[in-house]
């Protein structure tokens, strides 16, 4: 091998090496963009705090119901027979004690019959005592005996008021009248029909308002009122409805309690229309309350943290009632703690934190330029103090670096060449 060529080789080798130690300075001298080198200060969460505050909780429940006349009546046939008559059909209005049909029945030519023979056992036991009375003042019958025909008088005369009722009511029962104001809602009677006892014929909503009613659990009805305000939706309106009855049986087809409410209009809702409602199932009124954000839980356990001269401190505490927003606090909590109510996976026990209306104007513009380098918690309001990222200054020089290792490789490829 010539000298020359020793030399060249040798040159590039140096090269090697002095581009080799440059590229170990300058990353190693460095730390990493996100890190945070020896020596650094501990990084600073900002924090937003507050006391706990005073509120309501209110859960609420989507149900379904059905609207329903406030005053149904079924009329039944309280007699057998056949229907002779009918004045009426389904959607007509109708008045109190109008006749709707007649039935031609069984009992009432019995019953006539029964009032016709007790009448005549009346007037015979009438005209033997009036006989009777004429013996008894001339002293030609006994007192006794006078008793005798005075209660066969008094006992034809309660057969007789008796069989004039049930003649009546039989007469009552073939003549079928409205009991109430309002509407033929179903009609199920023409002429010829043959009714029989206790059949449901008809049925008359009355003229009052619409009610809505749904069914729930028993723990739904435990927390519901009388009185209790729901809201009731329907083809995208909202109406106002106030529970009006809570009933305590169970329903033995659904194993649910029927539960009615008044409707406060109901003009524009059908009777047997399905409507959506919202139910207040529980609620908190009045109750110490925090942002549903300052809530942690591990190990089933909930806790908060707690503002104190820059340190975060954990709080264990009880927790009732969640919606949305906030948490209702049954124990752990005084009214003037200061609680952290923003969400960071950056705190823990002694953690050092700040709060944000302390940060100054400079600051802010520093947590702007590291939150864009590093990555955002969920809140996004922690950002961090001091030096942890790497400067322009030194990417420009580790971009700079990489190019003088390729020129490195082909100087030395190209000494092996020559060599």
């Amino acid at each position: 091998m010539s000298k020359s060529r020793k030399i060249k080789i040798g040159i590039a080798a140096g090269i090697i090496v002095i581009l080799a130690v440059a590229m170990i300075v300058m990353k190693g001298g460095k730390k990493a963009r996100g890190g945070m080198p020896m020596g650094q200060e501990a990084s600073v969460t900002v924090v937003r705090a507050e006391q706990p505050s005073s509120g309501n909780i209110i859960l609420t429940t989507g149900l379904t119901g059905t609207v329903e006349p406030s005053d149904v009546v079924h009329i039944y046939a309280k007699a057998a027979g056949d229907v002779t008559a009918v004045y009426v059909k389904a959607g007509d209005m109708v008045t109190q004690g109008q006749v709707l049909f007649e039935i031609d029945t069984e009992q009432v030519e019995t019953a006539k019959n029964s009032m016709d023979a007790a009448s005549v056992s009346l007037s015979e036991a009438q005209s033997n005592l009036r006989r009777m009375q004429i013996l008894y003042s001339g002293g030609d019958l006994s007192e006794q005996e006078y008793e005798q025909y005075v209660n066969a008088v008094k006992s034809a005369q309660l057969q007789y008021e008796s069989a004039k009722l049930a003649y009546e009511r039989q007469v009552q029962y073939s003549s079928v009248t409205a009991p109430i104001n309002g509407k033929i809602e179903s009609f199920d009677v023409e002429v010829y029909d043959r009714v029989s006892q206790s059949q449901d014929l008809c049925v008359i909503a009355g003229e009052g308002e619409n009610i809505v009613s749904f069914y729930v659990t028993q723990r739904m009805m435990q927390n519901a009122n009388v009185g209790d305000e729901l809201e009731i939706q329907k083809n995208g309106t909202t109406y106002k409805a106030y529970i009006s009855e809570i009933n305590s049986m169970v329903d033995r087809d659904t194993g649910l309690f029927k539960v009615k409410a008044q409707i406060e209009s109901t003009q524009e809702i059908a009777a047997g229309s399905t409507v959506k409602l919202n139910l207040v199932t529980e609620r908190a009124l009045d109750t110490m309350v925090v942002p549903i954000d300052a809530i942690y839980y591990s190990g089933g356990n909930a806790y908060v943290y707690l503002y104190q001269d820059g340190t975060a401190s954990m709080a264990q505490v009880e927790v009732g009632l969640e919606d949305e927003e906030h948490a209702q606090i049954l124990s752990g909590l005084s009214a003037d703690d200061m609680v952290v109510s923003t969400w960071s996976s950056n705190l823990y026990e002694g953690a050092k934190i700040r709060l944000r209306d302390e940060v100054q104007p400079g600051e802010e513009a520093q947590f702007r330029e590291e939150t864009q380098a590093g990555e955002k918690n969920q809140s996004g309001e922690e950002f961090q103090f001091g030096e942890g990222n790497q400067s322009e200054e030194e990417t420009q020089a580790g971009e700079t670096a990489a190019p003088g290792g390729e020129d490195s490789k082909h100087a030395a490829s190209q000494a092996e060449q020559e060599a």
